[in-house]
Order: structure tokens, then C-alpha cells, then sequence
């Protein structure tokens, strides 16, 4: 895979008020491979994608893609970089259909019709490079569909228009066993087929499943981000509570008695 990140954001802070959410974050995300990512509720993941996807705007810090420094103001200017989310709400409308939910708000035209066939075929194409199989009709109301069915039309709909970098927000919650098994394989072939996935997860067997490296949040610091390999689960679950486990995570400062990330074992790796 490559050694360059497709997206690597540094010196992160972001504050509400007297309030700091993040501070200091260093992160990330390489082409073809997903990168979990993993806190307790509290620890600013959803800040900091919201920052990524330029909801909110960051306090200090730099991002850079493909190596070139970029600023991220707007989603329209993470979109315009390639940067999709897929929320937790999945954000499709029951009252349409699959081909309706994935091109909303960016509708192909003919004119001043729509260019039914065009988008259709697009669908069509889109879901059968990712190997989808379990939908019947692609003019099947969404609300027909199983969670996991949905799931998989908000992630396609997420990579139609040329992605570089998938964000998912808990794609298996609330998904049953077979569901979750066919969105993780989903998850896994985003990677393969060349795309940078943040996968966002309390479910630590997903997060070994599927991942090639973990980012740890705890209170607003990335503790760790290591290889999925050189980490345990019980490692992952002690980032997660406690900020360390072994030489991971925060250290001490001896001269203050404060905790901050280890230049090291927080490293980016």
C-alpha cells in the first residue's frame, strides 16, 4: 500500500466555547487500506470527522491530501477532494427509490428532464463494481429495503462520484448478524478496489475484521494510530478507557504530573 497518506491532518485543535474537543490530533488515512477509528462517546470522533468533511471548522492544524497542503471550509470543498460521509442516519428517503436516493440534489439532466437511463445505468455500474448482489430492482423503494440493504445503497451512493476517501459512521449498528458480515465485506472491498475508508466503531470484532490500522481517541487526543497487527484487543480496549496500555498512548510529564500523547507510541505508523 502506500506509504504516503491520502489524507494526514496535523496539530488539530477544535474548541466550543471554553470547551476543547480536540486537541493536537495528528491522523491518517492511506489509499487502500481502512483505518478504524475508536473512542469512547466523548472522545471527539464525530468532531473530528465533521472537521474532515468541513462541517466544522478547525481552531489550528493543517491538513494535507495526497501531500499538498488543502483548506477544508465547507463540504463542498471536502467533496470536491473526494471526501464522502456515510452517517449513522444514512441520510436516504424512504419514499424514493435506490437510483432517486443515490443521485439526490445531483441529478443528471437531459435538458430540463432528467436523464433517467444515465442515472440508472451509473447506479447499476457503481453497485456492480462493488460486487452487491443482494438488491433485486434498483426501483425498489428504499423503504422495502433491509438495514443492511440500505446500508449498502448509502455507502454506493457515497463512492458514485469518484471517492477517494469513504468515511462510515457505525455501519453495522443495529444490524444483525448475516447483515453486518455483508457490510463489513463491503467495507473491505471499498479498500481493495484503492479507496481510503475511516471506519468509525464501538465493535472491536468489526474493527479487527476489516481493519489494516487503528486511531485511538481518548478525551480529545489520538493516543495511538499502529497497525492492526501489532495490537491486541485488550490494547485497544485500554487506549479507549484509560488514554495508554504499556508503552501506548499518554505518558506522564514528570515535571507537571500532566499527561500528554508519547511522540512515539502515538505515533503515526
Amino acid at each position: 500500500m502506500s506509504a504516503t497518506p491520502l489524507l494526514e491532518l496535523r496539530g488539530i485543535d477544535k474548541s466550543f466555547g471554553p470547551v476543547q474537543v480536540l486537541r493536537d490530533v495528528a491522523f491518517a488515512a492511506h489509499p487502500g487500506e481502512v483505518t478504524a477509528l475508536v473512542g469512547d462517546n466523548g472522545a471527539g470522533k464525530s468532531t473530528l470527522v465533521k472537521c474532515i468533511s468541513g462541517i466544522h471548522p478547525t481552531d489550528a492544524g493543517e491538513f494535507l491530501f495526497d501531500g499538498k497542503p488543502v483548506s477544508i471550509n465547507s463540504p463542498r470543498d471536502a467533496a470536491d477532494l473526494g471526501i464522502e460521509v456515510v452517517y449513522q442516519d444514512l441520510a436516504l428517503c424512504d419514499n424514493l427509490d435506490i437510483v432517486q436516493n443515490m443521485f439526490l440534489g445531483r441529478e443528471k439532466r437531459s435538458g430540463i428532464v432528467l436523464d433517467e437511463p444515465t442515472m440508472e445505468q451509473m447506479a447499476a455500474e457503481t453497485l456492480a463494481g462493488l460486487s452487491v448482489r443482494t438488491v433485486k430492482s434498483l426501483r425498489q423503494h428504499v423503504a422495502s429495503l433491509s438495514g443492511g440493504q440500505r446500508q449498502t445503497v448509502a455507502i454506493a451512493k457515497a463512492v458514485l462520484w469518484n471517492s477517494r476517501l469513504v468515511i462510515l459512521d457505525e455501519p453495522t449498528a443495529a444490524l444483525g448478524v448475516a447483515q453486518t458480515a455483508q457490510v463489513l465485506e463491503l467495507v473491505r472491498r471499498l479498500a481493495d478496489n484503492g479507496l481510503a475508508v475511516v471506519l468509525i466503531s464501538h465493535n472491536m470484532n468489526d474493527v479487527f475484521a476489516v481493519s489494516d490500522r487503528i486511531a485511538a481517541l481518548y478525551l480529545g487526543q489520538m493516543v495511538a494510530q499502529v497497525k492492526t497487527s501489532d495490537i491486541t484487543h485488550s490494547q485497544v480496549v485500554e487506549l479507549i478507557t484509560a488514554g495508554r496500555s504499556g508503552n501506548l498512548g499518554l505518558s506522564t510529564d514528570p515535571g507537571n504530573g500532566t499527561e500528554s500523547a508519547d511522540a512515539t507510541s502515538g505515533a503515526l505508523r
